[in-house]
């Protein structure tokens, strides 16, 4: 069972829409869905926010360390709670996916994200949940970090829209860690 919900993303206005923060804005999805709100944790250095599924508590946490540094706020709350990583999932933006396509896995290593890397290196474990949320992969010859820190086009946040309505209408078999549901359901 999932007990930490993690979304990576920067802090700041000029990363709020980018395909960097996919993470982020799949939470904020939730929450709007949800009616509630952020609070700010300087304990946990980011946002923070829980809502219930199945009549379970399910904690959120937007770290605000930017995502290189994304582990020592996910190694906090790890710690603070008490829970294992296999109870931890990681919402991220994933270059190898089409646009607005979600996979889940467990385990594996960081395939270059830093946010990844870095919680790896905090919890010392890759036995984690990720939910990969597809943001593609720019042209031939364009620059990664550029891609990935702009705005998807207006068809690709509809892409994301409708991929995060999909996830919070499954939100009970990606709190249960149903690798196969939400991959038979989801993948495109």
């Amino acid at each position: 069972m999932i007990k930490l919900l993690v979304g990576l993303g920067n802090p700041g206005q000029q990363y709020e829409k980018t395909r960097h923060n996919a993470g982020f804005l799949f939470l904020d999805h939730l929450m709007d869905s949800k009616g509630g709100g952020w609070s700010v944790s300087q304990q946990f250095q980011g946002q923070v926010a829980n809502i219930s599924v199945a009549g379970m508590r399910l904690d959120m946490l937007k770290p605000m360390t930017f995502m290189n540094k994304s582990g020592l706020s996910v190694g906090k709350m790890l710690r603070y709670y008490k829970l294992k990583p296999e109870e931890l999932l990681v919402v991220h933006d994933e270059l190898e996916l089409p646009e607005g396509v979600v996979k889940m896995k467990r385990d594996g290593g960081h395939a270059g994200h830093n946010g990844l890397r870095d919680i790896i290196a905090h919890i010392d474990t890759r036995d984690f949940f990720r939910l990969r949320i597809g943001i593609g992969r720019p042209a031939m010859g364009a620059n990664v970090a550029d891609y990935v820190l702009s705005k998807p086009s207006a068809q690709g946040f509809s892409l994301l829209d409708a991929a995060f309505s999909l996830l919070e209408g499954h939100i009970e078999s990606l709190a249960a860690a149903d690798i196969s549901m939400i991959n038979d359901r989801l993948a495109r």
